[in-house]
């Protein structure tokens, strides 16, 4: 994902311990096309740095002093002068409720602690480009584990009125956290029409990337809906 004939994508890192900060910088700034432009030790840092440097890119970690990283991010996706800043969320499974709290603050995606770090590169490159990053393995492992939690209280934020019944099955499927190939092939579908029906998804429920759709099958019950798929 990353070119060095461009603009480097900029990386600023925020996480309470210093041996992983420092883990991530050497990582980003031996990267071609990467450079680190921060490290945060809390979320009150990373929200000041990033209003400062303008990142592409905010490696956030979630349990920190201060500020944590969930609020974090919610101030900075919240914040119009930072709409170019993509947050990319550091968890381990344990701390999968904090996740979906951050996907629904406004981050683009997550990645676990103990990803290679070459995927982790990858991933950078994938959020600085505005995708979003859901990476279907660990989405099905997301996903089980709130299937197997009560139903929230609140009322749905979205509805899912005027989705056509395929869109609702593309729907499902992506909150199952399939591909868009396999999504293709669950449906025998092109994959040029999978693609035309998230874009469609995407507009029908103001949802900003493929991250936004899977918090929206979530709080709409769909997710947990057999006849959504899979």
């Amino acid at each position: 994902m990353t070119t060095t004939d461009a603009t480097p994508v900029r990386v600023l890192i925020a996480d309470d311990q210093a041996m992983v900060r420092g883990s991530f910088r050497v990582l980003v700034d031996h990267t071609p096309g990467m450079t680190a432009v921060g490290e945060a030790a809390n979320g009150a840092q990373a929200v000041e740095l990033a209003r400062r440097e303008r990142p592409d890119v905010v490696l956030m970690d979630i349990r920190m002093p201060a500020l944590d990283g969930i609020e974090a991010t919610r101030q900075i996706c919240a914040d119009p002068a930072l709409s170019a800043v993509h947050v990319l969320i550091l968890t381990t499974f344990d701390l999968d409720e904090y996740v979906y709290a951050a996907l629904r603050a406004g981050a683009a995606g997550f990645l676990l602690k103990d990803t290679p770090p070459s995927e982790v590169l990858t991933a950078i490159g994938v959020v600085a480009a505005g995708e979003a990053l859901l990476a279907p393995s660990v989405t099905r492992r997301l996903i089980e584990e709130f299937a197997r939690r009560p139903e929230p209280a609140r009322p749905p934020s979205r509805s899912l009125d005027g989705i056509t019944g395929r869109e609702l099955e593309v729907l499902g499927l992506i909150a199952r956290g399939l591909s868009n190939t396999e999504i293709a092939e669950h449906l025998h579908l092109s994959l040029a029409t999978v693609k035309t029906h998230i874009g469609r998804l995407l507009t029908k429920l103001r949802a900003r990337d493929r991250a936004q759709l899977v918090i929206v099958a979530y709080e709409t019950g769909l997710a947990g809906d057999r006849r959504s798929g899979a």
